[in-house]
């Protein structure tokens, strides 16, 4: 009878468990839902067709809005959206490629300046965390605050902090952006050296107060 009633709740359960994960948010496409947004002048598409090595590269959107590709030329793009651009590509190489299959990945182009190695513009995609972008240009120095990032936009100077550690397809970040990795304090730079001198003078003052 225990069985039965045992194998009775599982009946029960397993639909609603099945549906919960259906319903579960997918991390990925959290992640990568800012990087889903309509392209605009700066962005990067990174194309890949199987098989097509001479076809596949990244190409930057220009001003006009469009992108120069191999066979197809100047093409419109800009306000197309990643999924909407796959599938126009796939029937534009349909002409000189039997059944193409295609990968489109957007990527933003992004200033990574501040307290780092390498300071410069960077194509970023959106699997990448903040961190993963400061290390392009190298990753800190050792007056770079490690644990804070800022997000700067062009005139509005509107800082946004960044968590190193969040993907970037998660932050509003957009192609022409900066990454700033702010400089540590003065105190906290020479913390060590401060530290060293008091001591030395108070041992001083104490070595002179015994005399």
């Amino acid at each position: 009878m225990l069985s039965l009633v045992r194998w009775g709740l599982l009946a029960l359960l397993l639909p609603l468990a099945s549906e919960s994960r259906a319903q579960a948010p997918d991390p990925q496409s959290a992640a990568t839902s800012n990087f889903a947004e309509p392209l605009r002048p700066g962005d990067v598409i990174r194309l890949q067709i199987w098989r097509e090595p001479d076809l596949s590269g990244d190409f930057t959107v220009d001003e006009s809005g469009q992108v120069v590709l191999p066979k197809l030329g100047p093409t419109p793009v800009q306000a197309i959206s990643g999924d909407s651009l796959r599938r126009v590509l796939v029937s534009e190489y349909s002409t000189y490629l039997k059944n193409p299959s295609i990968t489109v990945v957007l990527l933003r182009r992004v200033n990574v300046l501040g307290a780092v190695q390498k300071p410069g513009l960077y194509p970023v995609d959106p699997t990448m965390t903040v961190a993963d972008a400061v290390a392009l240009a190298g990753g800190a120095t050792t007056e770079g605050k490690r644990d804070r990032v800022e997000l700067l936009r062009g005139t509005e100077r509107v800082v946004v902090r960044l968590d190193p550690s969040a993907r970037l397809g998660s932050t509003p970040i957009r192609s022409g952006d900066q990454l700033y990795v702010p400089q540590r304090s003065w105190f906290s730079r020479n913390q060590g050296f401060v530290i060293g001198t008091l001591t030395g003078v108070a041992a001083l003052v104490i070595r002179l107060s015994t005399h």
